[in-house]
């Protein structure tokens, strides 16, 4: 037999931004292939939804209001959790803005979420995977959600993608720190997807026609493009895939 299974039985994944959007999907997609989930958001009523959804699946769910960019709540979080096989290190956000006008503040504060929160929630992470006896023989996987802008520069885009040129160095670094306890740590990197946040970039239709011609497979990607590739990852039918990135770009970087 040279297919690897999917399937992630008896594994606990937790997921950061798991209220909406790719995180929702992540999550849903990971419970679908036989995970139990831990869910982190900053809004009850998002997690209460996906918990709802994942239950009906018959997988253990819980939920855990946090704001990730604020280490205190993080590190009590992650106090609490006892075993941990997945994480999708997902929570994220974007402020486009042209180089010279962007704002100190909103530089500090999408550094703050999508770099040093990524970074301090995969150490912690990482710290309760490696307490597991078996940890070498049952592996572990980190998925980092990056972009295709951790890869290429855009316009208006300068600090996003300074951030996701950094999660790509930080996953080859915890990749290869992390080996010799079979965690293997891997990146997404999805052009834009068709959540809320994006949808809201896409009401400048001119904005919207020029995404769209930087594709070459004509689409814009869906949460279950990126969840899907996500469950591989966190799988064993990519155990021997890791300090990776996995382009779901319809393209984009091969040009």
């Amino acid at each position: 037999m040279y297919l690897q299974e999917h399937k992630l039985n008896n594994k606990t994944a937790l997921v950061t931004g798991a209220g909406k959007g790719i995180g929702k999907a992540c999550a849903i997609a990971l419970a679908e292939a036989g995970a139990d989930l831990i869910l982190v958001s900053r809004t009850q009523k998002d997690l209460s939804t996906v918990q709802k959804t994942i239950r009906k699946l018959k997988r253990k769910c819980t939920s855990v209001i946090c704001d990730v960019s604020n280490y205190d709540e993080t590190k009590k979080l992650f106090s609490q959790i006892k075993k941990l096989d997945v994480l999708v290190n997902n929570a994220g956000t974007n402020i486009p803005e042209n180089f010279v006008k962007i704002k100190k503040k909103d530089m500090d504060y999408v550094v703050d979420l999508n770099l040093k929160a990524a970074f301090h929630i995969a150490q912690l992470s990482a710290r309760i995977m490696q307490k597991a006896k078996n940890r070498k023989k049952i592996g572990g996987s980190i998925i980092n959600m990056s972009s295709q802008l951790g890869h290429v520069g855009a316009p208006n885009r300068s600090v996003y993608s300074m951030t996701k040129f950094g999660i790509e160095g930080l996953t080859k670094g915890m990749a290869l720190d992390l080996a010799r306890n079979n965690i293997r740590v891997n990146t997404v990197c999805p052009t834009y997807v068709e959540t809320p946040m994006v949808k809201r970039f896409f009401k400048d239709k001119k904005f919207k026609s020029t995404v769209l011609q930087n594709i070459p497979l004509g689409r814009f990607a869906t949460v279950s493009d990126v969840a899907t590739a996500v469950v591989f990852l966190a799988s064993n039918a990519s155990s021997m895939v890791t300090g990776s990135s996995l382009m779901v770009d319809g393209g984009w970087t091969a040009k």
